[in-house]
């Protein structure tokens, strides 16, 4: 029988420093939403880690909800929900949530997407809560390592919609839909975590300067 467990080698690397990051940032309990889970690993490793995180994994793929499943049975982790199917230009789960995570996500989808995501995370999220991104980010309309600029140009040549984004334009997008930039935190393999706030109630929102 077929094992529907799908495996990253990505994620070996980066889910210690990510896990690192979302310590910093969130509370020991918290109810997180995950939209592109993916295999499903991410979710299992850091709702392991943290057995206060109520952790909702997503994904539009039947594949990756089948692998997010398989992990999920197989852990037996009580704070890892089944997870939800979930297109983020579509309805969303209800919430609301302490976090929203989306890892490697804007870079392999259209900006419509990207977009969604920060439209629906600012609806979805508490007073004080965070989005949270990862993956490459350009600065200041510049690569940060030339194998980025390489890895833009591959995404870009297998679907001319996707491509590393500005963390500029990522800002202001957020900052349409209520969020503001937390912090920048520099990640292995010339990644970005990009930690955005949903102000407190009575608290203003800025546009980021430009």
């Amino acid at each position: 029988m077929n094992d529907p467990r799908l495996q990253s080698p990505a994620v070996a690397r980066n889910r210690q420093p990510i896990l690192e990051v979302l310590q910093q940032v969130l509370p020991e309990r918290a109810r997180i939403l995950e939209v592109a889970s993916g295999s499903g690993e991410h979710a299992l490793y850091l709702a392991g880690a943290m057995p206060g995180w109520r952790w909702q994994p997503s994904d539009p793929n039947p594949r990756a909800l089948a692998s997010i499943l398989a992990w999920r049975e197989a852990a037996g982790r009580v704070n890892l929900l089944e997870p939800q199917q979930l297109d983020v230009t579509g309805d969303w789960p209800a919430g609301p949530f302490e976090a929203v995570v989306a890892i490697n996500l804007l870079h392999i989808s259209p900006w419509t997407v990207a977009e969604a995501l920060l439209a629906g995370a600012g609806d979805a999220l508490l007073p004080g809560g965070v989005l949270y991104l990862y993956g490459p980010f350009r600065r200041e309309g510049r690569h940060t390592a030339s194998s980025n600029a390489a890895f833009d140009a591959d995404l870009r040549a297998r679907d001319p919609r996707w491509g590393i984004r500005d963390l500029e334009a990522v800002t202001a997008a957020a900052g349409r839909h209520g969020l503001k930039l937390d912090r920048v935190v520099t990640m292995p393999a010339n990644n970005l975590s990009l930690v955005f706030r949903q102000p407190q109630a009575g608290q203003a929102t800025l546009m980021p300067a430009r």
